[in-house]
């Protein structure tokens, strides 16, 4: 027996008085085919809320799986500069070793394992989880940069107090890490996930994250004056290369202050650039 659709619409109607409730809600152009009521969508998250919860779900899954790898970047940057003891013995060539072995383990964290992570996140459909939440792109990628920009901080502080011990260097100005820490490592880590978001494949993203992390080896720990001149400026490309230069300064007996607020200033450009980069890399990866 067919039903007059008149009766049918009539049928929610007539319930909701029986119970003494109101009518159902109207159905909307778009589902009515469907037959079903359009829920509203949750509000958009605010960037800094939504950076919040992102920056601590990070550092709750990276002090698991990363603190071995921290203490791996530790004793590597200690190990450089205990050979380069036997090579070097003060001076420039002593400040440019401590600094750039300092930095390396922002460079092994920042760089190397967030391009490794961003490359197995995108390859594995972690990127579809992400979009699927009302997380404003900017928020994932700062709050994964961020995340693993603070495991360097313990490891980098232990390096460039046991340079200060190995070469005999002063200790008054290492408080300029406060700065080149996060501003370094806002630079790495913006550059490590561009690359692993850009690579097509995992693999890629390993890779150029391990020729990343040995150029700020190589670059970064040799003293710049013996370099030839192609590779000098290769080094001046080198986002890491201005902490490594403003923590070089610092180690002098009467500081360039200005010249090393201008290196901070590079990192800190380079860092909101990679950043932006980033993150456009992240809207492109999602939508695939």
């Amino acid at each position: 027996m067919s039903v007059v659709p008149a009766e049918a619409d009539a049928v929610p109607e007539t319930a909701a008085k029986t119970v003494g409730r109101a009518p159902a809600p109207a159905v909307t152009r778009a589902g009515e085919e469907a037959g079903v009521a359009a829920a509203p969508l949750a509000p958009r998250a605010r960037l800094f809320p939504a950076l919040s919860a992102v920056y601590r779900a990070q550092l709750s899954r990276a002090r698991v799986a990363r603190i071995p790898l921290l203490f791996v970047a530790t004793f590597q940057s200690i190990g450089i500069m205990v050979l380069m003891r036997g090579v070097v013995d003060g001076g420039d060539a002593a400040r440019a070793v401590v600094s750039g072995s300092s930095v390396l383990v922002v460079a092994f964290v920042a760089l190397n394992l967030l391009a490794q992570y961003f490359g197995q996140l995108r390859a594995g459909g972690g990127l579809d989880h992400y979009a699927t939440l009302p997380v404003p792109p900017a928020a994932v990628v700062l709050g994964a940069a961020a995340a693993y920009a603070s495991f360097t901080a313990p490891g980098t502080v232990v390096t460039a107090v046991t340079g200060c011990l190995l070469f005999q260097l002063p200790m008054a100005n290492l408080w300029v890490l406060i700065a080149v820490i996060p501003l370094a490592g806002a630079a790495l880590a913006g550059l490590g996930a561009a690359l692993g978001l850009l690579a097509p494949r995992p693999e890629l993203a390993t890779l150029c994250g391990q020729l990343g992390m040995s150029a700020a080896l190589l670059l970064g720990v040799l003293p710049a004056a013996g370099l030839p001149a192609p590779i000098s400026y290769a080094r001046d490309l080198l986002p890491s290369t201005y902490g490594v230069e403003a923590l070089a300064r610092g180690f002098d007996t009467h500081p360039d202050w200005l010249a090393v607020v201008a290196d901070l200033g590079v990192c800190a450009a380079v860092g909101v650039l990679s950043l932006a980069v980033a993150t456009w890399a992240y809207r492109r990866a999602a939508v695939r």
